[in-house]
């Protein structure tokens, strides 16, 4: 039988839906797309041909953002 920690999920397994990346920088989803793209953020597909990107690599090149800004 499973137990609760089992199903408990790491920040590395968190998955976010473009519309989710694009509210935290405040940018279009499509623009969040064409990083991915680009190669700035990797991305997984779901079954269904969406994409999704990890909540740490996302958080990691908002750190990255907001420090240029602040040298700027």
């Amino acid at each position: 039988m499973a137990t609760h920690d089992d199903h408990q999920r790491t920040d590395l397994d968190v998955l976010l839906t473009p519309a989710e990346v694009a509210k935290l920088f405040r940018v279009d989803p499509k623009t969040v797309t064409r990083w991915a793209q680009a190669g700035k953020l990797s991305s997984i597909r779901t079954l269904g041909g969406h994409r999704r990107y990890r909540r740490h690599e996302v958080e990691n090149l908002l750190r990255a953002a907001t420090q240029t800004e602040d040298v700027a």
